[in-house]
């Protein structure tokens, strides 16, 4: 499974950045994957700042890089023929309307996993309860959040540690999260 094209897409994008010194963090399904949800996905997304995503694309694009299409912030992997997408600091997560929860700088945010960095376990729960609070076509944030409840065991204390914008839905979220399916 680690040998999958978004692996070595993966790869090659964290060795490109670090190469470069530039603070990323990674999200989405990858990052789900680390903090225990495995969860499939057919793209890398990467949180970046605006100036070095176009450090980024300066240096690589069309070596081994292409934009997905003129002005797009994500581009592709074209040896592994994978998408990178792309969200920028400062950025909101869902509706992309302003709100209390926004991207943070990856340069303060992030951690470092055992093989990339990403962000810390309660701002990544709160960027995913934000955007599926805001945006219906985003249901699947909400969907994480109880998965990633369930997996690493977190109690209803837990929404305490949580941005006052989120917690009510967190609490929400713990308690479908402590509904076992019949068909287990």
């Amino acid at each position: 499974m680690n040998k999958s094209n978004v692996h070595g897409a993966l790869e090659r994008l964290v060795d490109r950045l670090a190469k470069l010194k530039i603070p990323y963090a990674i999200v989405g399904a990858l990052s789900l994957n680390a903090y225990g949800y495995q969860r499939t996905t057919s793209d890398v997304d990467v949180l970046l700042r605006r100036e070095d995503l176009e450090s980024f694309k300066k240096t690589h694009l069309g070596r081994g890089y292409v934009d997905k299409f003129p002005g797009s912030k994500g581009f592709r992997d074209a040896t592994q023929n994978v998408d990178i997408d792309v969200l920028l600091t400062g950025e909101y997560p869902g509706d992309g309307k302003e709100k209390p929860i926004a991207f943070p700088d990856p340069a303060e945010a992030a951690v470092r996993g055992d093989r990339f960095s990403l962000l810390p376990l309660t701002t990544l729960l709160e960027l995913k309860l934000a955007s599926g609070m805001t945006a219906p076509h985003r249901l699947r944030d909400l969907a994480d959040v109880i998965e990633l409840i369930r997996i690493n065991g977190l109690g209803e204390e837990f929404a305490g540690s949580l941005h006052p914008y989120v917690r009510k839905k967190f609490q929400e979220l713990w308690q479908a999260a402590q509904m076992k399916d019949t068909e287990e």
